[in-house]
């Protein structure tokens, strides 16, 4: 079975960037507009990995990686926040919350590859 990870980003754009930097890579991408629907798809469906915005308008991504390590199957699950944000402290705040890593946008498909194989290798 194909490793799975999960794409939140409120940017149709973003979302179909990371899908089409890891087609064909043997992974299987789903995304999410925000966090709502992917607290959803994540109590239906266990992923490998999450790859996560910072900024969205429902809840940031740093409250919604604090949920997500709340919850036992993702205690333990790598996250990666993907954002415009490059400020020092909001790294802090990210890796205080659980976030396993962080890329800035623009990034490249080569980018995004090398962090999901190496998380999920």
């Amino acid at each position: 079975m194909d490793k799975a990870f999960l794409v939140v980003d409120d940017s149709a754009a973003i979302r179909q960037l990371v899908t089409l930097a890891v087609k064909g890579s043997g992974y299987d991408v789903v995304t999410a507009s925000g966090p709502k629907e992917a607290l959803s798809l994540l109590s239906s469906r266990k992923f490998d990995l999450v790859i996560t915005d910072l900024n969205m308008p429902e809840t940031d991504g740093i409250e919604f990686i604090r949920m997500l390590r709340g919850m036992t199957d993702y205690k333990f699950t790598p996250i990666i926040m993907l954002t415009t944000e490059v400020q020092d402290a909001k790294k802090r705040e990210g890796r205080a919350a659980g976030a396993s890593g962080w890329i800035v946008k623009p990034f490249s498909a080569e980018q995004i590859l090398d962090v999901v194989r190496r998380f999920l290798a």
